[in-house]
């Protein structure tokens, strides 16, 4: 039966074994051996400080002590008497621990510890040097003056699931040695995703087949940083790691970054394997992976081909992770980051009610930090949804709103590419086709890459005149982007790219795509109705007809007995000209 809950003021100890998985991989009989030998001088440390163990799962250890000085000195005791023992071994041999100390309020059941004091301690482990110690300034502040250690301010951290930065402090035990490659000063993570792409490891040998991983890495680096939404390190330093036996949670202290991209490449013949996968550097967790098998008859367009497949891939893997960490935590603890995440995920959810709700969200971005250009032109999008989509804002409104929020994201950040496309599309609305395809282009000059701007791209170049044009380039906002919760817009647009194409099977089966994924979607219907009539299928066109009028008949008002300033006359009468065959009386 479990005993209740209850809370107490304690000192928490983490610590865990560096590179235990690469030690493990090695030699998992000789680790164990060593691990079971560390151990013995853990928890004579922790039992001569009145402490107690709570859990030993793997490699890590978590404790709790009654006071902070006795926490701390046995972490201290720790490690030194670890440290210690890694002299008389080889250093194929050693075994290097990370300590970190924490005080709070915990929750207690069945002697384990749980709640944020826990997770703090958890985390501040992680950004500790192998053979050293990370505290909280908590534990600095209630040891004060008693302790006879030196305490070196690493100044605030932002550390994973805890809303704000925690002010760190690092020990080093007077006379400990130090392994033989320590870990750098753990630098503060971006306000955005972060990725450090190592170099491809050649797995054949062929020390003339290098030039060839270098340069797949050289070129993913490259095309990421094209990338606005990403902090992308930059190649000199991800090749210092060249050679090396990395463990990935120390590349992402040393380099600041919350992802790590790493692969191989393996020849044989004239066929090139590469594998490429990425890892949340604090966890270790496996984000995405891929194998790309080719033939080397051109080296260099092998090399093209599978540094822009990865490039292509990790940007929305990244999207994704960094969406997944923000729906984790409570609305509450949102720093402006989450917020615009959270914003985007009711805004892909397509619904009245979730555009409303990322209005809030994008909303509050903006008031957590005003210099923040992603609040600013995430609530335009938003704004643009709820207008043209659903109707719950006037488009006049709308339009003067979204052009003032547009540009203050861009006057915030010029370079930011994803600022630019919206701004774009705010013009559009307009019926500014000459100023939307400024925009856009400068957008794509920033970040080529850009799904979104190559979909911008294409909306501009339908509406305009020019549909044939615009299925190319949303086709390649699609792919660059294939798992977008956006698409359906994309594909709405593909709809009447077609339809402008008088391709009206095309259109058809496009529609049909759009209602599949989106069957409630406000917009589709008409083209799909116009086209069925225009196609001579008269009667499921009556039945699309009637889903767009009844759908929302305050969008069917606005698109077709009105015309709105991004339809062109002529546009809008071929429109009208499907729905009177499909049965519309105007």
């Amino acid at each position: 039966m479990e005993s209740p809950m209850r809370r107490k003021l304690a000192t928490i100890l983490c610590a865990d074994v560096v590179e235990y998985g690469r030690l493990m991989s090695t030699d998992e009989d000789g680790t164990m051996l060593n691990l079971t030998a560390c151990r013995v001088l853990i928890k004579g440390a922790i039992a001569e400080h009145h402490g107690r163990i709570a859990n030993t799962a793997g490699d890590g250890i978590l404790a709790g002590f009654p006071s902070v000085a006795d926490g701390l000195a046995c972490a201290i005791a720790m490690q030194c008497s670890l440290n210690k023992r890694n002299e008389d071994l080889p250093t194929q041999s050693q075994m290097w621990f990370r300590v970190a100390v924490h005080v709070g309020d915990v929750m207690m059941q069945n002697g384990d510890f749980f709640g944020d004091v826990v997770n703090v301690a958890a985390r501040l482990e992680a950004l500790t040097e192998p053979g050293c110690i990370c505290v909280s300034a908590a534990v600095r502040d209630h040891a004060g003056g008693r302790a006879n250690v030196t305490f070196i301010d690493a100044g605030l951290q932002r550390v994973k699931n805890i809303a704000e930065p925690v002010h760190v402090f690092r020990i080093i035990p007077d006379g400990t040695p130090r392994p033989a490659q320590p870990a750098a000063q753990p630098l503060l993570l971006p306000d955005k995703p972060s990725v450090a792409v190592l170099p491809f490891t050649n797995m054949g040998g062929d020390a003339e087949q290098d030039f060839f991983a270098d340069g797949i890495a050289a070129d993913i680096i490259t095309a990421l940083s094209r990338y606005p939404s990403l902090f992308v390190i930059a190649r000199n330093s991800c090749f210092t790691y060249k050679g090396r036996a990395v463990d990935i949670k120390q590349v992402g202290r040393e380099l600041g970054v919350r992802y790590v991209l790493e692969g191989s490449l393996q020849q044989s013949g004239t066929h090139i394997r590469a594998t490429a996968q990425l890892v949340e550097a604090e966890t270790g967790n496996h984000v995405w992976g891929e194998r790309y098998d080719r033939d080397i008859a051109d080296i260099f367009a092998v090399q093209d081909e599978i540094a822009d497949a990865v490039t292509v891939a990790i940007a929305p893997a990244i999207a994704d992770a960094e969406l997944r960490r923000a729906m984790r935590k409570p609305p509450g603890s949102l720093d402006a980051w989450g917020a615009f995440q959270r914003g985007l995920w009711h805004l892909g959810k397509y619904t009245a009610d979730d555009t409303a709700l990322a209005l809030e969200f994008f909303q509050k971005a903006i008031g957590l930090d005003p210099n923040f250009a992603g609040g600013f032109f995430g609530l335009a999008t938003a704004q643009l949804q709820a207008a043209n989509t659903f109707i719950t804002r006037s488009v006049p409104d709308m339009v003067s709103s979204t052009v003032a929020l547009a540009r203050q994201a861009v006057s915030l950040d010029g370079s930011n590419a994803e600022a630019r496309a919206c701004l774009s599309r705010v013009l559009l609305t307009q019926g500014d086709y000459e100023g939307a395809h400024a925009e856009v282009q400068d957008a794509l000059a920033l970040s080529p890459n850009l799904a979104s701007a190559h979909s911008t791209q294409g909306g501009i170049l339908i509406f305009s005149g020019h549909p044939r044009d615009g299925l190319g380039a949303l086709e390649r906002g699609i792919r660059l982007d294939p798992r977008d919760s956006g698409s359906a817009v994309r594909i709405n647009q593909l709809v009447a790219a077609h339809y402008f194409c008088r391709d009206y099977d095309a259109a058809i089966e496009a529609a049909k795509r759009v209602i599949r994924v989106y069957p409630e979607h406000p917009l589709v219907y008409r083209w799909f109705a116009a086209a069925l009539g225009q196609a001579g299928r008269r009667e499921e066109a009556r039945e699309a007809l009637e889903k767009a009028r009844t759908i929302s008949p305050a969008s069917f008002d606005l698109y077709v007995r009105r015309r709105v300033p991004w339809h062109r006359p002529e546009d809008h009468a071929h429109m009208l000209d499907g729905l009177k065959k499909a049965g519309w009386k105007a």
